[in-house]
């Protein structure tokens, strides 16, 4: 089920006496974890009423030992155990899997059983390890997915976070929150808060306002610079070239950004990929997630640059990386001949 089908069941049926959590996404996960305590424990026996187990350290069996027991402090209790993969066995499956399934035939009265496995993903490499995850727990009934937000509707969710904090936030500075936390929602809200704190509610949220406090929107114009690189623009990089030797930024995290630039580029020419959706799609099913305005920035890249241009940028890149690690390096003079290099007309 998904957490929005959870919490409604919780509203109205009230706990269940065991649930499987799956998959990487927090925001979510913490809000279903803060939920199912409200329902499941009364405030003042939260202390005595709430056990925290990691599978890491010991057996499923010596927590599954815990929920059978009663406690003389709370009346009702909640049983966390974490890393559940940990369980899985390299052999014979049959012994905790079995104590496991004895448990779910006659749970603990008052007590809810939540088996949390927060490390493997629904995509990529992470699916199949899920997936075995999934069937070893497959006693518990109630599995509730935690998946990543799509792009659109980690968008959504921004929106509504800056809506319910009375946040004036314009479609401009959303994008570039939205950029600089990656779409992730847990961060959103974070940087969500304390932009709240720090700009309040009577202006608008400006673009420096997120530069001054989420970290990446500092590398904002090392963006503007891969995106004039990829179109060849030479004039507008040594501009932005200019504004960054001014600013001090780190000319090798600028590499950095333009090394990943170029090379998803690359992957995404041989690949023969033309479209931003095509481009993120792609990377995202290799379990690399990317926000559309990057998917953008490649196709640009890939429109520009044929594959043997795209071979010799990953060249240069690496070039001009090795000599900003020389002794004594000119910064400024390293990346000027890296511009004019990647800017070349064949």
């Amino acid at each position: 089920m998904t957490p929005e089908q959870f919490l409604d069941r919780l509203q109205k049926q009230g706990p269940a006496p065991a649930y499987l959590f799956l998959g990487t996404e927090p925001f979510q996960r913490e809000r279903c974890r803060r939920g199912l305590l409200d329902a499941a424990i009364p405030l003042e026996d939260r202390d005595g009423g709430f056990s925290h187990h990691d599978l890491d350290q010991e057996t499923l069996a010596s927590a599954l030992d815990d929920a059978r027991s009663m406690s003389l402090f709370a009346s009702r209790r909640v049983i966390w155990i974490g890393s559940a993969e940990a369980a899985l066995p390299r052999g014979d499956a049959e012994p905790e899997a079995a104590e496991l399934g004895a448990y779910l035939r006659e749970p603990s009265p008052a007590t809810v059983l939540v088996i949390e496995c927060s490390r493997y993903d629904f995509e990529g490499e992470d699916k199949p390890k899920l997936e075995r995850v999934q069937k070893f727990y497959a006693a518990i009934q109630q599995q509730v997915e935690f998946r990543q937000y799509s792009p659109e509707a980690a968008r959504a969710t921004a929106q509504m976070l800056a809506k319910q904090a009375g946040l004036q936030l314009g479609l401009a500075e959303l994008a570039l929150l939205l950029e600089a936390t990656s779409g992730d929602v847990a961060r959103l809200a974070v940087e969500i808060e304390k932009l709240r704190l720090y700009a309040g509610t009577e202006r608008k949220v400006t673009a420096g306002d997120i530069a001054g406090l989420v970290a990446e929107a500092q590398s904002s114009t090392i963006f503007a610079l891969v995106a004039a690189l990829g179109r060849g623009d030479r004039t507008r990089a040594l501009e932005i070239l200019e504004t960054l030797s001014r600013d001090g930024e780190y000319m090798p995290l600028a590499l950095t950004f333009l090394a990943t630039q170029f090379r998803m580029a690359l992957v995404a020419r041989e690949a023969g990929l033309t479209s931003a959706s095509r481009i993120q799609s792609h990377f995202t099913a290799l379990g690399a997630r990317m926000w559309p305005q990057r998917a953008r920035e490649i196709e640009q890249t890939v429109q520009v640059f044929p594959k043997a241009r795209l071979e010799r940028a990953v060249t240069k890149l690496f070039e001009a990386d090795r000599a900003l690690r020389d002794a004594r390096p000119d910064d400024r003079v390293v990346m000027e001949e890296m511009i004019l290099a990647l800017t070349a007309k064949d």
